[in-house]
């Protein structure tokens, strides 16, 4: 690109309704920097799968931008969502003892690979369109799926496309701004259709993003009052130092942490409350919490939010270890709404996934909370079951630890999620598995073959089997016993595993 842009459309690929908050960022962001540069925000989340290609037609022909940039969550056929039933499938396939249920599920599974492979069908389509409507528009390809697949997903691209891996405000700055050379990291397709890879640091220092002004956002966003009434989206910091064994966010925005100020944090949460109505909010940093430093940044936003009397609920992911009484209270005080974390209650399993910090440590931080007013706040505990080298004696010590979070919280308030480690690619989970010979070197992360696909949600024997049947069984609603599907499914797990034990 040699030229300035005049107007630019962004296009959020079809997902489950979600605010699609990293769209807003950036487009708050060209705005403040470049007023002059029109753009339009198209949610294809908020528009039936019959009419979008219709809709983006039309809106290519009447607002004819320079740029259209797509932002694409999801890619891999294996992520369970709200709105994708793939591990209750994957479970009644494997472990089912019904055989009319395994077949079911059979026909399931091929039904969610058939959604997904027609979604990208379709995600290329959409772009393909914008290149046949609009020969000399540029496209633009961010995102999660982008960011993890990217050097997939340009050879799929029209040509003049560009592909962001990671934050995305430096390199659409560079195209808004028609540079030759683009800030920030991503993959070009050219003319001609050749293919450049250029690396480049998660650099983008975060006391740029204030407050969206979401007067703005709403006059180019027809759907934003649409989200509403539903959590909302806000993000205080980016990077992580830690490398868990099965997560790439250090990859995807780097390893240093920055932070947005806590001032214009708490001054977007005040106006999504007080103007727009919005009750509650999901801070979607990596970790909310997590190191030292971040601690005294979380502190500054509670002290923001209890100053300012914001009324949300809030969550988010939160790490433990520097917890102290006095934040807990400011947590408790402010609204927090749950309590989310990753959770395995032995030591041994957090260290051989790199979880990165200490189980005594975590077990004091809940006695903390209870201690600092907890009453009716969730404890939700993401449990990465049937990790490599899990043991039916680490399980029991795990479960044993929920325990004590019943007597500690009352069983009601304590959620315990099942979940499997999906394998990603560049992370050192995929690596362990390649070297063991569980995956094939040279495998394609976006497969479409069901049986490869099945192997990316990790649940391998001897520990496979047992869960799979105690999960299934806690998901029986017709089960008098019926609980919530997390704590039956423990609940089973135990009775099984203290009845294989000698005497």
């Amino acid at each position: 690109m040699t030229h300035k842009v005049r107007k630019v459309l962004y296009v959020r690929l079809p997902v489950w309704k979600i605010y699609p908050g990293g769209v807003i960022y950036i487009a708050d962001f060209i705005h403040k920097l470049r007023p002059g540069v029109e753009q339009r925000i198209l949610d294809f989340a908020l528009i039936p799968a019959s009419r979008r290609r219709r809709v983006l037609r039309a809106l290519l022909e009447e607002f004819k931008p320079d740029v259209v940039a797509f932002s694409w969550r999801n890619m891999q056929t294996f992520g369970p969502h709200p709105e994708n039933e793939a591990l209750d499938v994957v479970m009644n396939f494997d472990y089912s003892p019904n055989p009319l249920k395994r077949l079911k599920s059979a026909f399931s599974a091929l039904g969610i690979i058939y959604d997904y492979a027609a979604s990208r069908i379709n995600n290329f389509a959409f772009m393909k369109l914008v290149r046949k409507q609009l020969p000399a528009a540029t496209v633009v390809v961010g995102g999660t799926a982008a960011s993890i697949f990217g050097k997939h997903v340009i050879k799929k691209c029209p040509s003049n496309s560009i592909v962001v891996i990671g934050e995305g405000e430096p390199t659409m700055l560079s195209v808004v701004d028609g540079d030759e050379s683009l800030e920030g990291h991503y993959y070009t397709k050219d003319e001609q259709g050749r293919i450049a890879h250029h690396s480049g640091q998660e650099n983008f220092e975060l006391e740029n993003l204030t407050a969206p002004n979401f007067e703005y956002i709403e006059s180019i966003f027809p759907g934003f009052r649409e989200y509403l009434d539903q959590e909302i989206g806000v993000h205080t910091k980016r990077g992580c130092p830690f490398q868990c064994h099965f997560c790439l966010y250090n990859k995807i925005e780097g390893r240093r942490q920055r932070y947005r100020d806590p001032v214009e944090i708490v001054k977007e949460i005040e106006t999504l409350n007080k103007v727009y109505g919005v009750e509650k909010i999901w801070f979607t940093d990596a970790q909310f919490c997590s190191t030292r430093p971040s601690m005294n940044h979380v502190e500054r936003i509670l002290d923001q939010m209890i100053a300012r009397n914001v009324k949300v609920r809030w969550a988010g992911y939160l790490r433990l270890n520097f917890l102290n009484q006095e934040i807990a209270r400011k947590m408790l005080l402010s609204g927090l709404d749950s309590i989310d974390l990753s959770f395995t209650g032995t030591q041994e399993n957090i260290d051989r996934l790199t979880l990165g910090y200490k189980l005594k440590q975590q077990m004091e931080a809940f006695n903390l909370f209870k201690e600092a007013g907890h009453t009716d706040q969730k404890i939700k505990l993401y449990m990465p079951l049937n990790a490599p080298g899990e043991t039916e004696e680490a399980l029991l010590t795990n479960i044993n630890k929920i325990n004590e979070l019943y007597t500690l919280f009352g069983r009601d308030n304590v959620l315990p999620f099942i979940f499997f480690i999906g394998v990603q690619p560049g992370t050192p989970i995929e690596d362990k598995l390649l070297r063991e010979g569980y995956l094939k070197r040279g495998y394609n992360p976006l497969t479409l073959n069901p049986f490869t696909i099945k192997r990316l949600l990790y649940n391998p024997e001897p520990l496979g089997k047992m869960i799979g049947r105690a999960y299934l069984k806690a998901l029986d609603k017709n089960n008098a016993d019926f609980d919530y599907v997390g704590r039956a499914t423990m609940k089973l797990l135990e009775e099984e595993l203290l009845a294989r034990q000698p005497g």
